[in-house]
C-alpha cells in the first residue's frame, strides 16, 4: 500500500479509503489509485484485514462424506446463501472419521471462519458445545440438536417408516434394512421408522444389516450377504439407507442374475440425480437437498449477525417417497 501510494502521489490513508470506503475519495483520486494498482499489479492480503476484524469473510461445511452427492447438493444450496452474502464457502470431507472431523475444526476456529455448518460424524461432540461458547457459530445439518443450538434435518423417522409402509403395501413381508454403522444418527432414526411402520401394520419382519459405511461398496457386499440366504429366509425387499447403498446392492443383485424387483424390491433413500438414471430406476425417499443447504446457511449467517441475542431454531422439513420402478406390487 506504501508503494501505490508512492506510486499515486496519495497518502497512506487515501490508498486505504480507496480500497474500503471508495465514496470518501474524489473520482479523480480514485482513478490515479486504481491505475497505480493495476500498473503495480498489488493484491491486498485480504487475510489479515479480515483477521484484525476477528474473522474471515468464509463459511465452512464440515460434510460427513464428500462422495456421496446428496451432499454435494447441500453444498450447492450453502453456496447459494454464502455468495448472497458476499462470502466464500469451504467444504471439508470428515470421511465419516471423528479423528479428521476434530482436525477440521480445530484448524477452522484458528482460521477464525465466520461460522461452521457440519454434518457430524457424532453430533454429541463436545467440540461442537466448545466452539460455540468460545463465540464460532455451528450450525447442525442433517442432524437434529437440541434447543442451545440451530439445526436443519429431515424427519427420518418418517422417511423409514414411508419406506417400509410402501414395501408392506406392496406385498412384502420379508424386510431387510441395509445401512450403518448404527452409531450415525440418521439410519438409527431410519430403523426406528421402519420398525413403526411394521409395528403399525401388525405384520412383517425386518432383519437388520449393518453396513461398515454408506456406500456402493458396501450395497455390493450386501448383495452377497442376502444373496447367499436359503431362498426360504431370504428377504424380498431391502430398505437402504441412501440411494448409494441401494444402487450398490442393485448392481449386485443383477449381476448375480437375480431381478429386481421381482427376487428383489430395493427402496433407497436421498433420491439422488443417479437413483432415477439407474438400469431399474430405484424407488426413493425423497430429501430436500438444497433448500436444507440454503436454509443452515442463512441460520449461521443470522447467528453471527446476531450475536448473543440469537434465537436458536431446530427446523425439521417432511421427505417424500418417490416411487418408480425398483418396487411394484407382488402377485398374490
Amino acid at each position: 500500500m506504501k508503494t501505490v501510494a508512492a506510486r499515486a502521489g496519495v497518502s497512506l490513508g487515501t490508498v486505504s479509503n480507496v480500497l474500503n470506503r471508495p465514496g470518501l475519495v474524489s473520482e479523480a483520486t480514485r482513478s490515479r489509485v486504481l491505475a497505480a494498482i493495476t500498473e503495480l499489479g498489488f493484491v491486498r492480503n485480504e487475510s489479515a484485514r479480515q483477521l484484525r476484524g476477528g474473522s474471515s469473510r468464509t463459511l465452512a461445511y464440515v460434510v460427513l462424506d464428500a462422495s456421496n452427492p446428496f451432499f454435494t447438493d447441500v453444498a450447492n444450496g450453502m453456496q447459494e446463501g454464502a455468495d448472497a452474502a458476499g462470502l466464500a464457502l469451504f467444504l471439508c470431507n470428515s470421511g465419516q472419521s471423528g479423528e479428521r472431523q476434530a482436525a477440521y475444526l480445530d484448524l477452522l476456529e484458528q482460521q477464525r471462519v465466520e461460522g461452521i455448518l457440519i454434518t457430524p460424524v457424532d453430533a454429541a461432540d463436545p467440540r461442537l458445545d466448545a466452539l460455540a461458547a468460545r463465540g464460532t457459530p455451528v450450525v447442525l445439518v442433517d442432524r437434529a440438536a437440541g434447543p442451545g443450538r440451530c439445526s436443519v434435518t429431515v424427519d427420518d423417522v418418517l422417511g423409514g417408516d414411508l419406506a417400509v409402509t410402501h414395501l408392506l403395501e406392496t406385498g412384502h413381508r420379508k424386510i431387510a434394512f441395509v445401512g450403518g454403522p448404527l452409531p450415525i444418527g440418521q439410519v438409527v432414526d431410519r430403523i426406528a421408522g421402519a420398525e413403526r411402520a411394521i409395528a403399525r401394520a401388525g405384520a412383517g419382519e425386518l432383519t437388520v444389516l449393518e453396513t461398515a459405511a454408506l456406500n456402493v461398496a458396501e450395497g455390493r457386499r450386501a448383495g452377497e450377504r442376502l444373496a447367499g440366504l436359503p431362498a426360504a429366509r431370504r428377504p424380498t425387499a431391502a430398505f437402504c439407507a441412501n440411494d448409494l447403498l441401494a444402487l450398490g446392492l442393485l448392481q449386485r443383485m443383477v449381476g448375480l442374475g437375480l431381478r429386481v424387483p421381482d427376487d428383489l424390491a430395493i427402496v433407497g433413500y436421498d433420491d439422488i440425480e443417479f437413483a432415477k438414471a439407474a438400469a431399474v430406476p430405484l424407488t426413493s425417499v425423497s430429501q430436500p437437498r438444497q433448500l436444507l443447504g440454503t436454509t443452515a446457511a442463512e441460520l449461521v449467517l443470522a447467528e453471527s449477525r446476531d450475536g448473543p441475542e440469537h434465537q436458536h431454531r431446530q427446523l425439521i422439513f417432511d421427505p417424500e417417497l418417490i416411487v418408480r420402478a425398483s418396487t411394484r406390487l407382488r402377485p398374490t
